[in-house]
């Protein structure tokens, strides 16, 4: 049996490797990538490499084993065929028989276009007669302090959602709970709803970046067509801009607070704070 973790070298699935290698011998892991190369590190600590490509069903046929656990880790293309692309993995974990599929989903409560791939997973996941875990993330920490130059270039922090909130918590936090999932029992047919335990806004956001950086730094709010705009005006194709800012008008609506523990609980410690966040972020 195998814990096996498709898109490995992606920024979640790295987390998921590192912190399942604290908890399970390396030969029992199986790293699911795309480009071997992008891999050597990991077979170097011991990892098995499987190399397949979501587009190309034919190198799903012997990736999986009977009884193999499976994280599928969300295809990160928007705006590509990503349910398709899950479906081919689905299909081949179903042929092989293996003994779970965590999926890494959305929040049930977002109904921007974003979870449409999501939700689509879901059903044929379901459909499939796979004993399945849907991990339905949040939105993660990284996603804002990954690209801080920008703000501080300006001393703002421009987007659409109004004084919405976030329960962001960050990538190892999801990792946590995953790995708690693929190494832990009693977790088939189940729903998790995944998020940070502390909700922010973006004033706040603004307001502890200023506290950190010792400059001011002011929240822009601006409309969705505007942010729209400005993300493509970044050279974000206009169909993909359009996606995320709708995702900022679904804050101001209070569909990405999760407020339901699941994340702290399966982690077995409470998340960490976009205050964390932003100190890493800056150190780095």
């Amino acid at each position: 049996m195998s814990i096996v973790v498709t898109g490995a070298t992606g920024h979640l699935g790295r987390h998921v490797i590192d912190q399942l290698l604290e908890k399970v011998p390396a030969e029992q892991v199986t790293a699911v990538v795309r480009y071997e190369a992008k891999a050597a590190d990991l077979a170097a600590r011991g990892v098995k490499l499987a190399v397949a490509d979501y587009n190309a069903p034919e190198t799903f046929d012997h990736v999986f084993s009977a009884g193999d656990k499976v994280l599928l880790i969300s295809g990160s293309e928007v705006g590509n065929d990503r349910v398709g692309q899950h479906r081919v993995v689905i299909e081949a974990a179903k042929a092989a028989g293996v003994a779970l599929l965590a999926y890494t989903s959305a929040p049930g409560a977002l109904k921007a276009a974003l979870a449409d791939d999501h939700r689509g997973t879901e059903e044929i996941l379901l459909g499939s007669g796979v004993p399945y875990v849907l991990l339905r993330n949040g939105w993660y920490h990284e996603n804002y302090t990954e690209n801080l130059a920008p703000v501080l270039e300006h001393n703002a922090v421009v987007q659409a959602a109004g004084d919405g909130r976030v329960s962001s918590a960050s990538r190892a936090d999801y990792a946590a709970a995953a790995v708690a999932v693929l190494t832990g029992e009693g977790h088939e047919n189940k729903t998790y709803e995944l998020g940070g335990d502390e909700a922010w806004s973006f004033a706040e956001y603004a307001a502890e970046l200023s506290k950190q950086t010792g400059k001011e730094i002011v929240y822009n709010p601006v409309s969705v067509e505007a942010f729209t705009g400005i993300l493509a005006g970044a050279g974000l194709p206009e169909p993909v801009a359009a996606i995320i800012a709708g995702v900022d008008a679904s804050v101001e609506k209070g569909e990405l607070v999760v407020d339901s523990g699941d994340l702290s609980r399966l982690a077995g410690r409470p998340t960490s704070t976009i205050a964390d966040a932003i100190t890493a972020a800056l150190k780095g």
